[in-house]
């Protein structure tokens, strides 16, 4: 080949290449001269052993090439070519979509094997075709009906004649099938329910797993706190313990000084004794003092139930519970029965923790208040006790000889086993009758008695200072014109119903409930009735107000809900049976009514239900013992039987 010809095509390229603009792809004229000489070199040692024998087929064969080469779409696809990966050049062959059909087409076996079974007999495109074929004969149907009317307006007779048995087979044959396509669709429409059903199914075991978590934890921030108090009470204790004194030698004239102060002391030895009010003789009690107890989070599990769910059920008494109160829900509880005994028990493992002992007949009434119980008895006296300071002792205390008292997790009850010895604070003694009913907020308490008397107690001190008397109260009014009297009813009285049936007291207001059936509103600054309540038949033997609204329950059976702006009845409903105990929250409204399942009012929409052991049950199935007494908090309720049985349940 001559030094010019191989000269010019590389120059010649070379402006093809820069008019092209393709020198950006890192190609320059040396590489594409050295191209050419390589090409060259291999040509002469493939056509002959040497370039003579080549002859001019060579030569014009090279010249054949450098010509092609200077064509710019030539050069284009040698650049493009270079720099293609071998990948690449296989994909060019295929169309996307062809791509995406084999990749999912090579799925390997075992993922194949993982595809759960379709229960339904027809496949998702089988379906989505029903669906496009019903869209066609509705568009069809829509065409014939506009077809059908516009003949009927243009041709009159003619328009009533038969159809063509031709177009009568395409009906057919159209009916037909959309009968089948209805077949695939409804078939559909089931494989969808029941995948629908299966993941429900999921959901509930999610659900359950999770819950059980949540009373894990609520159980382990149980301990926790339990832990925590015991501490504190032991840090506040030391804290509290005075510093040793030496003791002070023993001398006759400190024996005569100690007698002549013991006489000096003695009550039948002071000539004002007889004289003095009996209030001022009690013994000054110790203020009820709390312990600095960590607020610790409300427990969240009972929220999760559905409304109805037994939480826990517990043999609390051997007889007919009569009262019964808790704090919060998972919380302390405490109860009273006929059978002469208080318990105090902990929610959270549904075990009792002690006795409060001290009455002398069984208590008819309490109320517990951060740590505070307040009971009064058929003995006439009202006690106070300070749950704060219980004292853990070993496992071998009086408890363990209980029945109620044995529990499965042995090492839990030895570590929370405790002694209510000391939590007594001091009684109040003043009632000549049994205390029915009760209620204290802040240093007031107001006991109602049957003597037919309420007395207002100053907790400080331990002493009343101030006695209602019912009916000289009524016959006030009666003298005055009011409009309030005492009502008997005519008939023969009852002599289970309570004289003083229910009483709730907040700063200066004090709502009572008696045994004519009259709510009466008080005022304990001046010690008068400021509005009588009429509507009751019966006994009134429970009694709630909040801001607006006074709710009472009678033995007439009915529930009341008064305005307490306008003093006018709000709303009432009625049951079967006399109603024993009531409590409402901010959306229901919980009644004891003397039957075997409690009896729920949802304030928000006006539903009805029961709640209780006894839902579900009929005349052949278990007989359960009559709700007596009913308490709500937060959704948490507790129900006392007659045979002493109580219960928790979500509601």
């Amino acid at each position: 080949m001559d030094r010019h010809r191989r000269d010019e095509s590389p120059s010649g390229l070379s402006d093809i290449v820069e008019q092209d603009g393709l020198l950006g792809t890192g190609l320059t004229t040396r590489h594409i001269e050295a191209f050419g000489r390589k090409v060259t070199t291999t040509a002469g040692h493939l056509i002959g052993p040497n370039g003579e024998t080549s002859g001019g087929g060579y030569h014009n064969a090279m010249a054949d090439i450098q010509r092609e080469l200077r064509r710019p779409t030539a050069q284009r696809k040698v650049f493009s070519l270079t720099q293609t990966t071998p990948t690449d050049l296989v994909r060019s062959k295929l169309s996307t979509s062809e791509i995406q059909s084999r990749a999912i087409s090579s799925l390997p076996d075992d993922l194949l094997a993982n595809i759960p079974d379709d229960a339904s007999s027809y496949s998702l495109f089988q379906g989505f075709q029903a669906s496009q074929d019903d869209q066609e004969y509705r568009r069809s149907h829509r065409r014939r009906s506009s077809k059908g009317k516009k003949l009927l307006k243009d041709g009159g007779d003619r328009a009533a004649l038969p159809s063509a048995p031709g177009d009568l087979k395409k009906e057919r044959e159209l009916l037909t099938r959309r009968m089948d396509l209805m077949g695939v669709r409804k078939n559909m429409c089931s494989s969808e329910i029941h995948e629908i059903d299966n993941k429900i199914a999921n959901l509930h075991n999610m659900r359950k797993i999770v819950l059980d978590r949540l009373a894990g934890l609520e159980m382990e921030e149980a301990e926790l706190e339990h832990e925590l108090t015991e501490i504190e009470n032991k840090l506040e204790d030391t804290q509290e313990e005075p510093p040793e004194t030496p003791a002070q030698p023993v001398t006759p004239a400190s024996v005569e000084g100690n007698e002549d102060s013991v006489a000096s002391e003695d009550p039948a030895m002071d000539a004002s004794f007889m004289s003095e009010s009996i209030y001022q003789k009690l013994p000054s009690p110790k203020s009820v003092k709390q312990r600095s107890i960590r607020k610790r989070s409300m427990p969240v599990l009972h929220e999760h139930f559905a409304p109805g769910s037994l939480i826990k059920e517990m043999p609390a008494h051997s007889d007919m519970v009569t009262a019964i109160d808790f704090d919060y829900p998972f919380g302390t509880m405490v109860t009273a029965a006929l059978d002469d005994t208080v318990r105090v028990w902990d929610l959270n493992v549904g075990r009792c923790t002690g006795f409060l002992e001290g009455h002398n007949a069984s208590v008819r009434c309490l109320q517990l208040e951060d740590n505070i119980v307040a009971t009064g008895s058929m003995d006439a006296s009202v006690k106070l006790w300070d749950l704060s300071r219980a004292r853990s002792v070993p496992r071998n205390n009086r408890l363990s000889r209980g029945d109620d008292d044995e529990d499965d997790d042995g090492a839990s009850q030895a570590s929370h086993s405790t002694t209510l010895e000391d939590c007594h604070v001091f009684s109040l003694d003043a009632h000549v009758d049994e205390v029915t009913a009760l209620h204290f907020r802040g240093n007031t308490l107001i006991s109602g008695s049957a003597d037919k008397t309420l007395r207002q107690w100053d907790l400080t001190k331990g002493r009343c200072v101030q006695t209602l008397d019912v009916l000289w109260a009524a016959a006030q009014a009666d003298s005055l014109g009011g409009d309030t009297q005492w009502r008997p009813t005519g008939r023969v009285p009852d002599a289970s119903a309570d004289f003083v049936g229910a009483v709730q007291c907040f700063d200066a207001a004090l709502a009572c409930g008696t045994a004519d059936g009259m709510v009466r509103l008080w005022d304990l600054r001046s010690g008068q009735v400021h509005r009588s309540l009429v509507g009751h038949t019966g006994p009134v033997t429970c009694l709630q107000f909040d801001d607006f609204h006074l709710v009472t329950g009678s033995a007439d059976r009915s529930i009341r809900i008064w305005d307490l702006r306008s003093g006018s009845i709000y709303d009432a409903y009625a049951y079967d049976h006399p109603i024993t105990s009531m409590m409402f929250d901010a959306k229901r409204i919980v009644a004891a009514a003397g039957e075997n399942v409690v009896k729920v009012y949802d304030k928000a929409d006006g539903h009805h239900w029961d709640c209780g052991a006894g839902v579900g049950t009929d005349d052949m199935g278990p007989s359960h013992a009559t709700v007596d007494h009913v308490r709500l908090k937060e959704g948490f309720l507790v129900e006392g039987r007659k045979d002493g049985i109580v219960g928790a349940w979500t509601c």
